[in-house]
């Protein structure tokens, strides 16, 4: 009787666990669009520009952008205009930028900037995209660099501040490996 319950127990805990386990999850923003980022280090020169830029943009153009400026950062979340979502598009869209491969990275010596993206296509899944221009040694492809302008360049018009509590996923998932020499772990003698 008594190994007779303990079946019992464990099916009524582990049957709900297995069927909890196969369950699929949708995304939390199952209309998103594309996450893009970009990011310069601090040694740069350019003091006006921003050193840190996140935008996630849904299929209908509504937007969130975060920016990290030499004030300070700012969040604001508002609609692209027809305009700007079709030029997006277009550049996401482009052969060359979707012919890219998903990681390409670096050693960092002084200065850098480096682009994420993660772009929802409808006819075939997601793409990442992870681009580190270390110390002006690896230069942007062309595509990717026509991406970074648009986002340097992006006027966010009738926009609203939004918390980060709120939507704390503007900035694609993911993000630079930073990587230690194994020197650099040699502290003790």
């Amino acid at each position: 009787m008594r190994s007779f319950l303990t079946f019992v127990l464990a099916a009524a805990v582990l049957i709900p666990a297995g069927a909890w386990a196969q369950e699929v999850l949708l995304p939390k923003d199952a209309d998103l669009f594309a996450r893009l980022s970009y990011d310069t280090s601090a040694m740069r020169r350019d003091d006006d520009a921003a050193r840190h830029i996140c935008l996630a943009v849904s299929r209908d153009g509504e937007y969130r952008i975060e920016r990290m400026l030499r004030t300070g950062t700012e969040r604001l979340q508002g609609t692209l205009t027809k305009e700007q979502l079709e030029q997006l598009k277009g550049l996401l869209g482009a052969d060359q930028f979707r012919a890219l491969s998903s990681n390409h990275g670096g050693l960092i010596r002084q200065e850098s900037e480096s682009f994420g993206a993660e772009i929802q296509h409808v006819e075939d899944g997601a793409q990442r995209l992870r681009w580190l221009n270390a110390d002006g040694e690896s230069p942007f492809p062309a595509s990717v660099a026509k991406v970074v302008d648009w986002l340097k360049h992006f006027e966010a018009k009738d926009a609203k501040p939004f918390v980060y509590a709120e939507f704390p996923d503007v900035c694609p998932p993911g993000g630079l490996r930073r990587i230690q020499p194994s020197v650099a772990q040699n502290g003790k003698p």
